[in-house]
Parts: structure tokens; sequence; C-alpha cells
């Protein structure tokens, strides 16, 4: 006699208590995909998450479920046996009448044939002949049968994300902190007024080659800037476009402030993980940038007094 199948339907319903927000983005993690494509699963229609999988290991997908904050069935599955009926295509968000059907070999979203899943976004080719060539260089556990086609819960779904993000200046992927912010701020203007020094003696030379110097250099420092920028407000948890406020007359003036005052986000969120514990150099730098600003404050007020009073002194 077979062994009785089940799979595991999901229709955007929560645990008691959870956040909508929360839920999706455990279940991003989880599906190792983004925001995007988990929204599809909160459209109102049950989905099949995961399909052919044994009693037990179904239990355990339904626990990972519920531990993300998302209520979720399990049922006999019968897929293989028989088509789906009209109820179960428009449940699911697949056309009825006779148009043939498939099943997403990773998520088990069943949809009417095509290349790519519409609910985890993979090219079903591509994912098969990767998982083929996953099989044949993984050996099986010593004293276990075959390989088989259904992996646990473990396997696909509950691989740990990685607990910190990878630092990288020039791109505007990833997420760093306050500290970080000024750090790297103020690295890129002691660079920069270096260059400037250099473009200053080419000037000297040659207006032309100093001119052309000096535009390349102010190129590189704006995309430099908007790239850390946009790093910081991913930290934050919005998006990168907000950086054009900064061109907002009066509005402008108060978007660095509010970079610099606003803490980020403490784990993960749909930009990636948090970044890395600041170094010394980190801290020492950052704290460099806030002496300056506090010295060209106090600058701006006493220079001006001086100032008056000598004049009134000469006077």
């Amino acid at each position: 006699m077979n062994e009785t199948h089940y799979k595991i339907l999901f229709s955007g319903d929560l645990m008691p208590g959870a956040s909508a927000d929360d839920v999706k983005d455990a279940l991003a993690r989880l599906f190792k995909t983004d925001r995007t494509r988990v929204e599809q699963l909160f459209r109102g229609g049950r989905v099949a998450l995961k399909s052919g999988l044994r009693s037990d290991e179904a239990d355990r997908y339904l626990a990972v479920l519920q531990r993300a904050g998302a209520y979720a069935r399990k049922e006999p599955d019968q897929l293989s046996l028989e088509p789906l009926t009209n109820d179960e295509q428009s449940g699911s968000g697949a056309p009825g009448g006779d148009e043939a059907q498939m099943t997403c070999p990773k998520c088990g979203y069943t949809q009417r044939h095509q290349s790519e899943c519409s609910a985890c976004g993979i090219i079903i080719d591509k994912f098969l002949a990767r998982q083929a060539q996953l099989a044949q260089s993984v050996t099986p556990p010593t004293g276990s049968g075959e390989h088989s086609p259904y992996a646990p819960p473990q396997a696909t779904v509950s691989a740990p994300m990685a607990s910190q993000g990878e630092l990288r200046v020039f791109t505007i992927q990833g997420r760093i902190g306050r500290l970080r912010y000024l750090a790297w701020s103020l690295a890129v203007m002691f660079a920069v007024a270096g260059l400037v020094g250099i473009a200053s003696i080419v000037m000297a030379i040659s207006s032309t080659a100093g001119l052309v110097l000096m535009a390349l250099l102010g190129i590189g420092a704006i995309v430099v800037n908007i790239q850390i920028g946009a790093q910081r407000l991913h930290d934050i948890g919005v998006s990168a476009w907000l950086l054009l406020l900064n061109l907002v007359p009066v509005l402008g003036a108060f978007v660095p402030l509010l970079m610099i005052a606003i803490p980020g986000k403490t784990g993960p969120n749909r930009y990636g993980p948090p970044q890395p514990p600041n170094s010394f150099a980190v801290k020492l730098l950052s704290g460099l940038w806030l002496l300056l600003v506090l010295v060209g404050i106090v600058l701006a007020i006493t220079v001006p007094t001086v100032s008056q009073h000598l004049s009134l002194a000469g006077d």
C-alpha cells in the first residue's frame, strides 16, 4: 500500500498576535526570496507551499511556518492522482478550463504550464537542472534509503540567514549604521580634499586639464556619497529614493540630520542582514567628524564677535 503524502496549504492567514509585516519578512528569509514574491502569498487564494511530504515532514514544515507566524494547513496530497478541480484552480490563482496545470518543484505552487513560477519566481528548467547536479554531488546519509526528492523543511525553509551583512563602500546594496555613515563620509571628505589639492596643482600647469579633473572629482564624490547615503537609508528600512529629498528647498537641509539621528533596525530587514559591529577606526572617525562639526559651530559664533571687538579697539 502506498504511503499517504501531504501538502501544505496557505491562504494568507496569520497566527494569533502575529504582525503581517513581521510574518512577510520572516517568510522572505525562510524561502530565501524577496518581499515582492512573498506578497503574492497574501492575496487571499490558497497556495500549496509544499507538496509530496510524508506526515512527519509536513508536521515539521507546519511547525516552522507557525514559528514564523503564518497559519497553514496540512491536507492529503492528491495532485499526482487526479487533476485540480475548478475551485482549487481558482483558489490558487490558476485559470480554470482545460489548460495544462503544473506544480512548482520548489514551492509547490500550482499554476498553468509556463517556464517561470508565479509564486517564488524561479526558472523551472534551471532549478531542476541545479537540483539534479546537487543530487549527484551529495552522498546520502549512512543507513538511509535512496535519495528522496522531497527535502525536509530543515533543508528548504529553515536554513539560517547570514547574521551580518558584507561591507562594501562602492554600491547601493547593503546597510550601514549611523557611526559608520559618519566615518565613511569623513573618509570621503579627506580623500576629496587631497584630490582637490592635486587637481589645483594640475590646474596651475594646464587650466583645461585641471578643470576636467575637478569635474571628474566632483562627479565621483557625488556618486560615492549617494552610495553611502543609500546604505544608511536601507539600515533605517526605507528606500534610497528618499535621497531625492535633498533636492527639495529647506526640507533638504534636514535630511542629513535625520539620517544621523534615526537608528537602524536591529535585525534583518528587506534590504538584508544588519551591519557588522563598529570597529575602533569607525568609532574614532565618527567621533572626529562630530568634533569637527562642534569646532565649526564654535568658530562660526566666536570669530565674528572677536572681529567686531578688534575693529572697535582699532577705532
